[in-house]
């Protein structure tokens, strides 16, 4: 199971979110594309510590490592957000979504397109189940 996003420091995370906006990445691209210059050897150590995190994968093109992300930035972020829940709130993702809604994080134009959201997921469940009988 890869680590949590927000268990990873400031150079990992921009890393990583080079990797998202690129979709692949090599360490070059990286090294050319970060906010402070960095050698090579060193993008190439942040991107093998995110490998064995779990949050890339890589390939290799012509003796040259090309990474991507293992899982999309949603889903990294959801696990993020699964372990607050479970940290702060025992678990309770309606503990949550009430305060963010009474600290004004979430408007009622969001909310109702998470209910529309909601309610097409429920459907497909249970079409799907239906389809399994």
């Amino acid at each position: 199971m890869p680590h949590n996003v927000s268990d990873l420091g400031d150079l990992e995370r921009e890393v990583l979110h080079l990797v998202w906006s690129q979709g692949t990445a090599t360490a070059d691209s990286v090294q050319k594309a970060l906010s402070r210059p960095l050698k090579e050897s060193t993008v190439r150590t942040v991107l093998k510590r995110l490998e064995a995190k779990g949050h890339l994968t890589h390939r290799v093109d012509q003796r040259t490592f090309v990474y991507e992300a293992a899982d999309t930035r949603g889903r990294a972020a959801a696990r993020a957000v699964k372990r607050i829940v479970d940290r702060f709130c025992s678990g309770s993702v309606e503990e949550v979504l009430v305060g963010l809604v009474d600290a004004r994080i979430v408007d009622s134009e969001e909310l109702q397109r998470l209910a529309e959201k909601i309610a097409r997921a429920q459907a497909a469940g249970e079409g799907a189940r239906k389809k399994k009988k």
